[in-house]
């Protein structure tokens, strides 16, 4: 579903990525784990188009997407849930969750009702959400506004969501909330590529995790054997 080749990035002079290849499976949920500054996030941004790569191929659904903008990229099936989570902090929290949905409803007339059955999900996973339809993002609380990041790239129905360290600065009881979203949603199908802080959290998840360290990948492997990888849990586990 989604395949990075070989994908050099960076910011001016400095190469960040050298080289990233890697691979998720439809229904699969692929987490990428490294220290601070590894190129974790600088990995995701290349493939969803908020950064042009300097070479090699991001191929979604079979199709080449690198050199493409973020928005085409957006409405060929990508959905990208930010580090820091980005809500629109004036807007309400179902404007949020609508303009998650703008790549697949109509432009003009019947919006809101093409949209009613995404909203209806989104709640359905979030009953928070949906008591705070009506409020402000940006009065929500951090846990909250992490639902509101993940239920607008889930209104997109995208084929692949990237989540990008969807627990930060949370609290320990609102991170086992997350990720107990994040696994209803592979039970249900989604493809996912996550980057997450806490290495024991996304291996608890995840099909297969890719280990990333100075903007390579360093091995990929299924998520039971990296847990019995001594120097993987000595480098990232503590």
């Amino acid at each position: 579903m989604l395949r990075v080749e070989g994908l050099h990035a960076g910011y001016g002079a400095s190469e960040v990525l050298q080289g990233v290849t890697l691979e998720v499976g439809a229904g699969q949920l692929v987490a990428l784990i490294g220290a601070n500054g590894a190129g974790k996030t600088t990995t995701m941004r290349a493939i969803s188009g908020l950064l042009k790569p300097a070479r090699g191929r991001v191929i979604l659904d079979g199709r080449e997407v690198q050199g493409l903008e973020a928005f085409q990229i957006a409405r060929l099936g990508l959905a990208h849930s930010p580090e820091g989570r980005k809500v629109f902090g004036p807007l309400s929290v179902e404007d949020n969750l609508l303009l998650g949905a703008f790549r697949r409803l109509p432009a003009f007339f019947g919006y809101r009702r093409h949209a009613a059955a995404g909203l209806e999900r989104v709640y359905g996973l979030f009953p928070k959400l949906k008591d705070r339809r009506t409020q402000a993002a940006g009065t929500l609380s951090g846990g909250e506004q992490q639902m509101l990041a993940i239920g607008r790239a889930l209104m997109a129905d995208p084929k692949v969501i990237l989540l990008d360290e969807p627990s930060m600065g949370l609290a320990p009881i609102i991170v086992q909330e997350v990720f107990a979203t994040i696994r209803r949603l592979k039970e249900a199908g989604t493809t996912l590529l996550l980057v997450e802080q806490f290495a024991s959290s996304a291996l608890a998840v995840a099909d297969r995790a890719y280990v990333m360290e100075r903007g390579r990948i360093l091995r990929e492997k299924s998520t039971d054997d990296l847990r019995h990888d001594e120097g993987l849990l000595q480098a990232y586990l503590g």
